[in-house]
């Protein structure tokens, strides 16, 4: 390739466009919404008091906005400032419906916690909470490949019910795979956390930029550090059934705007 194109390719690698998530303004969906043309400078959007990612499409501006879960079918009000204007657009929430989930741990701490437990459990959501308000400046790719192969053993959204007992809804998909087998970053981003949780056993947090953010749970190891950029494809650790689990298996949470939605939405096949 010759110097002058390769130095015009360079040039516009800041304007080409992601793929974006399909737009589905339901609880547990993404909206994705035209700020106007890409032709003016990035603007900035917040939802409440929480920022959202803008990312440029066909040479236009979208913001993404996670919708909650418990979210009712009333519209939401998003913010938007470009330079020194102000204005607010509404975006229409319907409804989805999830259905149940029964099953049985064997384990019975993991459902019903000593009291010893209850401290480590405290800290650890704390601990957790602040990694998913994170909002970084870099525009995230929303182009996501599958992290892991096998069939998707359980559904976003499943209202939970363990040992009978009813708990949080499920949120974020489940692939069934055998201990071992690689999971690799659905695109590119960087390592903010990596441990053993009480719940979420072995797991890895990435970054994707102004609050995208993943989580890959019950890992039998972790081949990724704090701190490290990874690329699509690279594999940050592999499939376990460390914490809170019935089996083998890998969870891949994904958070907008601290607000797990469904990750499916984020892939080109579904």
């Amino acid at each position: 390739m010759k110097r002058g194109a390769l130095a015009l390719l360079l040039a516009l690698g800041t304007q080409l466009a992601w793929a974006l998530p399909t737009h589905a303004p339901v609880p547990g969906g993404v909206a994705v919404v035209d700020l106007g043309p890409a032709s003016t400078p990035r603007p900035q959007a917040a939802w409440d008091d929480r920022r959202l990612a803008v990312v440029s499409d066909g040479g236009r501006w979208f913001a993404l906005l996670g919708i909650p879960l418990d979210a009712l079918p009333v519209p939401l009000e998003i913010r938007v400032r470009a330079g020194s204007t102000v204005r607010s657009i509404e975006v229409p929430v319907g409804t989805r419906h999830y259905p149940e989930q029964r099953l049985t741990i064997r384990e019975k701490r993991k459902v019903e916690p000593a009291p010893e437990d209850l401290a480590r459990i405290e800290r650890e959501q704390a601990h957790t909470a602040e990694l998913k308000r994170r909002f970084s400046a870099a525009e995230p790719d929303p182009d996501f490949a599958r992290p892991a192969d096998g069939r998707l053993s359980s559904r976003f959204g499943l209202r939970r019910f363990f040992n009978g007992l009813p708990r949080n809804p499920h949120n974020g998909l489940d692939f069934a795979a055998p201990t071992g087998a690689p999971v690799r970053a659905p695109a590119a981003g960087t390592v903010i956390d990596t441990g053993n949780y009480f719940f979420n056993g072995n797991s890895v947090f990435i970054d994707h930029g102004q609050g995208l953010i993943s989580i890959y749970m019950h890992l039998s190891r972790i081949d990724v550090g704090n701190g490290q950029r990874v690329a699509r494809g690279e594999r940050i650790g592999a499939v376990g059934a460390t914490g809170r689990s019935t089996g083998p298996h890998l969870h891949w949470t994904v958070l907008l705007n601290d607000v797990a939605v469904d990750p499916e939405f984020f892939l080109k096949t579904r």
